[in-house]
């Protein structure tokens, strides 16, 4: 071989290794970056924020019995009159108050003339000795202070000579849509800014979202930490707290 062939063939050994040394390293970098790729940090977020009801709903019921049927509505209707007159000067307009219609029950003469295991076991004779007619009636209000005080006063009426039952209030907030999606939005920040603390510490960086779950919405009294799997949404309390949670999985740069 020659002295010219000798180096061609040298310089084409070299540039060949040189080739495998540099294929070597683009492999080798390759592989570093998918492997890095699959490295993903899992971060749970949470964001709670604490409103107040802006919807008051209150419900009663009331009754009057008699002899006779039209007796008993004359009553009651009387008492009608002046449960929307309360509620009137409670400060209520007319078309926030409504009541249902008017439940009938037929009284029966009872008899306690049988026994079982010893004790006198009370039955209807058949004999009917009068009627009971009630009404239920509710308000709703943006008011809610004036619900919560009406719930509270409403049995005033008894010294009216009404039969009158106050239910405990609901208080709901209407603006729940708008506010789950903020809530969902301020949990996930959470989430990012946990993942970049603990990147931070490792010397890495936060990457992309790689996958995401979004808990159930939790409305519970305030300072209340009860939780539920389908989510609490309370309607007994004024004051409430509302909070959200998410998991997400963040990949590594």
């Amino acid at each position: 071989m020659d002295n010219s062939s000798s180096k061609n063939y040298m310089w084409f050994a070299a540039i060949l290794a040189l080739g495998f040394i540099i294929g070597a390293f683009i492999i080798s970098g390759t592989w570093k970056k998918v492997a890095r790729s699959n490295v993903t940090i899992n971060v749970t977020g949470s964001a709670s924020k604490e409103l107040k009801s802006d919807l008051g709903i209150w419900e009663g019921s009331f009754a009057n019995e008699s002899v006779s049927m039209t007796e008993a509505y004359t009553k009651l209707k009387e008492s009608n009159i002046k449960v929307k007159n309360y509620l009137v000067s409670f400060g209520f307009t007319e078309d926030k108050i409504k009541f249902t219609a008017i439940n009938t029950t037929t009284l029966y003469e009872a008899k306690s003339d049988d026994y079982s295991y010893g004790k006198p076991k009370t039955s209807s004779s058949g004999k009917i000795i009068g009627y009971r007619l009630s009404q239920d009636v509710s308000v709703e209000s943006a008011d809610v202070d004036k619900i919560d005080k009406l719930s509270r006063e409403a049995t005033e009426l008894i010294n009216q000579g009404i039969a009158i039952t106050s239910n405990p209030p609901r208080f709901l907030y209407t603006k729940l849509s708008d506010l789950k999606i903020e809530m969902i939005g301020l949990a996930t920040q959470d989430a990012k800014l946990r993942a970049e603390q603990i990147a931070k510490s490792t010397g890495n960086k936060v990457g992309e979202v790689r996958s995401s779950k979004t808990g159930v919405i939790q409305i519970n009294q305030k300072n209340s930490t009860e939780v539920s799997d389908y989510g609490m949404n309370d309607t007994s309390s004024l004051e409430k707290t509302i909070s959200a949670v998410v998991n997400i999985t963040f990949s590594i740069d």
